[in-house]
């Protein structure tokens, strides 16, 4: 996955997310919004084939970036937690 910081402030940043779709952005973005610290987390994609742009605003000065990545990690242990689920059947 490449990733492209188009701005990068204390409590903003703006992103693209090279070849990702809507799957991966709307479950990113979901599990964004279930974080306290986060204010705002959206993405656009431009047109039907290109690359999505992702937008978060955290609170109270939080680290946009650290945020996105717990985020991810969270995303990935949904993962693991359903395979897991799925091999016990």
């Amino acid at each position: 996955m490449i990733v492209k910081v188009l701005d990068l402030e204390k409590d903003k940043v703006r992103l693209i997310i090279k070849g990702e779709g809507h799957t991966f952005m709307n479950a990113l973005v979901e599990e964004l919004l279930n974080d306290p610290d986060v204010d705002v987390a959206k993405y656009m994609i431009e047109f039907q084939f290109s690359d999505p742009e992702l937008l978060v605003t955290t609170k109270g000065k939080k680290n946009p970036l650290s945020m996105i990545k717990k985020a991810c990690k969270r995303i990935s242990g949904h993962c693991n937690d359903l395979i897991k689920d799925l091999k016990k059947n």
